[in-house]
């Protein structure tokens, strides 16, 4: 078993160069081989320990095992003590991911301090069979079916080749100690559920079957870059990014084949998941103006494009304008304002308005329009809906969203960038004036 593991270490280049690994070992049968492996075969290597002080005595067992084999290997070990229910509580997030969180953090800390060239955690190849079965029933598409992979970054899985029989064997033959995890015992958890009672009817069925399902994975990992690179081609195709926003042209996606894959992987980056994408898919039949919406995205229907734009931040809503000369940084714009002389000259440019300054009361407020806001249109003495004039305009619903308007007492001013208020004009009375000019971000 030690030659498969040079050769599979040698195979997906796992290794590079003298600096010794960081090994994470919990003194479970896999963890305890892996450093047994690594010993016999020669490598440089250390040892990492979390006690995530989550099965009491058995925790504080687990890590006294762990420094045992340190010295018994002549090894040096770092431990580290975790509170992962008060952090799991604190992150609202489940115990499992508490404690991965924890782990993998710690020990890309000590990989720096110590400068290892990386961390070896002991999957092995009924973990990988498990990873892809539990993808598969997520619905994770191509990506899931490569399972785990080998190296990702400074994580490396050694013993990745090595079935649960191979293992077994080692031990046996070698007497290996190692403490078993009682956790690992219960079908509480969808792994343990997959490793006790889905595996050994397959293998019933089909003997054989954990291998079989691992000779598959490898064919897996080759066959997706063949499909990264086709659906790469066509998603650069059909996406285009203008500003923060993405545009993709409805009748161009209608055309393309195959539309479910091709558009789950587009949207996927946008948090859009497999059961989500039929919502998207429907958008392209549906009228101006319906959406989608996942945590931080949104994805429009907008005549003939589905726009994919970042969620709104609502937290700042109004701005103050206090004072007769200042400037101010909002999450849509830099703004500026100074009160100055009546001009010669009146500026016709869309980003500034001047307005009599003796009609204006301060504070003025800049807010988002609202359904219902009505102002009277310069050379106007009718007034209109502020939505009926962004709609005269032919602006896309994401434009609306982005008009705001400067509001004086209960009186709409300005809609920025767009038409100021008839009431608010200079006239020939006109002595001073406050100039507002802004840029957007």
């Amino acid at each position: 078993m030690v030659q498969e593991l040079l050769t599979f270490i040698k195979q997906e280049h796992l290794l590079q160069g003298a600096k010794p690994v960081l090994l994470a070992v919990s003194g479970g049968i896999d963890s305890s081989v892996m450093a047994h492996l690594f010993h016999q075969a020669g490598i440089r290597f250390e040892l990492a320990h979390c006690n995530f002080q989550l099965r009491e005595e058995e925790s504080e067992r687990d890590q006294a095992f762990v420094q045992s084999l340190a010295a018994k290997l002549n090894i040096n070990i770092y431990t580290t003590k975790f509170d992962t229910v008060t952090y799991s509580q604190e992150r609202k997030i489940s115990i499992q991911v508490a404690a991965r969180e924890l782990r993998y953090k710690w020990l890309e800390e000590i990989r720096r301090q110590g400068d290892f060239q990386a961390i070896a955690t002991a999957h092995h190849l009924q973990d990988n069979v498990e990873t892809v079965l539990i993808n598969l029933c997520k619905g994770t598409g191509m990506a899931g079916l490569h399972g785990i992979l080998p190296k990702q970054g400074y994580i490396i899985r050694p013993i990745l080749f090595a079935s649960r029989e191979q293992i077994l064997g080692y031990v046996t033959k070698n007497e290996i100690e190692f403490v078993e995890d009682s956790s690992n015992l219960t079908d509480k958890y969808t792994r343990n559920f997959i490793r006790h009672q889905v595996l050994p009817l397959l293998n019933e069925v089909h003997p054989g079957a954990v291998q079989n399902f691992g000779n598959s994975i490898e064919k897996f990992r080759e066959a997706e870059l063949l499909y990264r690179e086709a659906v790469n081609q066509l998603t650069t195709k059909l996406i285009e990014k203008r500003g923060t926003e993405y545009f993709i042209p409805v009748l161009k996606l209608k055309k393309t084949e195959p539309l479910q894959t091709v558009a789950y992987e587009l949207f996927k980056p946008f948090q859009i998941n497999s059961n989500q994408l039929s919502q998207v898919l429907g958008l392209l039949e549906s009228e101006t103006g319906k959406f989608v919406q996942t945590q931080d995205y949104r994805i429009i229907r907008d005549r003939s494009w589905l726009i994919v734009a970042p969620r709104l931040n609502p937290a700042i809503s109004h701005y103050l304008i206090d004072e007769k000369q200042g400037s101010i940084e909002t999450n849509f714009a830099s703004i500026q304002w100074q009160q100055k002389s009546k001009p010669e000259h009146i500026a016709t440019e869309s980003q500034r308005a001047q307005l009599d300054i003796d009609k204006i009361k301060f504070p003025l407020v800049i807010r988002r329009w609202r359904q219902g806001d009505y102002f009277y249109p310069l050379g106007m003495n009718k007034k209109k809906k502020v939505s009926k004039l962004l709609h005269d305009l032919k602006l896309s619903m994401l434009q609306k969203e982005q008009v705001h308007v400067l509001v004086s007492g209960s009186h709409i001013v300005w809609v920025m960038g767009y038409r100021i208020d008839h009431r608010f004009r200079i006239t020939d009375q006109t002595e001073d004036i406050l100039e507002v000019h802004f840029n957007t971000l």
